[in-house]
């Protein structure tokens, strides 16, 4: 969604108000100081004065000051700028998504557990609770909420800096934190030093780190290092080249990593499924759409091809595997039409090369250099 268009549009609307509001101000300031002249005119002056002539002077002054067509033009332009802005919020906000839907079979129990698994993964875990009875299947959810139940009793845990749960979990894992090079239980470590730290125990503090932080010492030396030199400032820390580490925004970082690292043991992404499912949707959906009308007009139908026939692009967190567009026939990379690597070292899908060697028969030029190609020496590659 172009959100940054609507945004623009705002801004405008915000500039045109401010720029209407401000002369509309100087107007109405001018007008109350020509009525109070007239006033003290009226007031001060002996009683031979013509009031009539003095509020035909006013009446005149005030036309001269503000007339009507000046205020309606001032409105018109506000008015214009807010009917813009109404019209693209009904265009990106409230569109007619019916003709970019498909009726295809879906998996009932698949669904059903990837909407429990993400309520569990946000940790809403009375409304997974609530939906899984509801759709009858609490045995398979029973599963994923135990698993993500421990993760969030760990981050409540660490919003009290209480690390033990997070260390117990971490000493169960070790052989899989091991395996995957993780340095959480350092960092977890590194935290609990500081904690001690922070309470003024110097000794205490060499003695923690003697015990959990040398079996590190061999491949974190930088980090170590400078973990020990904060000893050397314990009870004047914030005033030490190294105050970072006590800064609060350590453990908001520390928790997303023990939950990256806990999410990555179960197999489970980072980000719910559904959540990234949801927001590429939601990115892409205008394109789409826009695409859709086009066909419409050109009385074409989409529900009868296999793929779009324009790659869309998305943004990065929303790319997870490599996706190869032939650069000949603009067609996407498949399973029956996979990509080929020619001798030359370009690609090209499997389509194009037979349609280019009219199926094998005959050698052909490569369409990025003069190489001359037999589809024979071309190799499939694997996406």
């Amino acid at each position: 969604m172009e959100l940054s268009i609507i945004k623009d549009a705002f801004d405008l609307v915000t500039k045109t108000r401010n720029l209407s509001s401000s002369k509309t101000d100087k107007v109405i300031d001018a007008i109350g100081l020509e009525i109070e002249i007239a006033l003290n005119t009226m007031r001060y002056t002996e009683h031979g004065l013509d009031c009539k002539a003095v509020l035909n002077k006013l009446k005149n002054r005030l036309l001269g000051i503000a007339p009507l067509s000046r205020m309606e033009d001032i409105q018109k332009g506000l008015n214009a700028q807010l009917s813009k802005h109404g019209k693209l919020l009904e265009k990106y906000f409230n569109p007619n998504i019916s003709k970019a839907y498909e009726n295809f079979h879906i998996d009932t129990h698949t669904l059903n557990q990837i909407i429990s698994n993400h309520f569990y993964h946000e940790g809403f875990f009375d409304v997974g609770d609530h939906f899984v009875s509801v759709v009858g299947e609490p045995e398979s959810a029973a599963i994923m909420k135990s698993s993500f139940l421990e993760m969030y009793q760990i981050l409540e845990a660490m919003k009290d800096k209480n690390l033990e749960p997070a260390l117990n979990w971490a000493a169960t894992n070790s052989d899989k934190l091991a395996q995957s090079d993780s340095d959480i239980v350092l960092k977890l470590r590194s935290m609990e030093f500081m904690k001690v730290i922070q309470n003024g125990s110097r000794d205490e503090a060499f003695d923690y780190a003697r015990t959990y932080l040398s079996p590190f010492a061999s491949t974190h030396t930088a980090d170590i290092q400078n973990l020990m030199i904060c000893l050397l400032w314990i009870g004047k820390l914030d005033q030490s080249p190294y105050n970072e580490l006590t800064s609060p925004s350590n453990w908001e970082r520390l928790a997303e990593d023990l939950k990256r690292q806990f999410c990555n043991l179960l197999g489970k992404s980072y980000t719910s499924p559904l959540r990234v499912t949801v927001a590429a949707g939601v990115q892409v959906l205008p394109i789409i759409l826009k695409f859709l009308t086009i066909m419409v007009e050109m009385k074409q139908d989409w529900h009868s091809m296999n793929q779009l026939p324009v790659p869309i692009d998305v943004d990065c967190e929303f790319q997870f595997h490599s996706i190869f567009v032939c650069p000949v026939s603009k067609i996407q990379a498949t399973d029956d039409n996979p990509p080929m690597l020619m001798p030359c070292g370009h690609v090209l899908c499997k389509q194009t090369i037979l349609m280019m060697s009219r199926n094998s028969t005959r050698v052909f030029k490569c369409s990025y250099c003069p190489s001359d190609i037999d589809s024979a020496q071309c190799r499939q590659l694997h996406l």
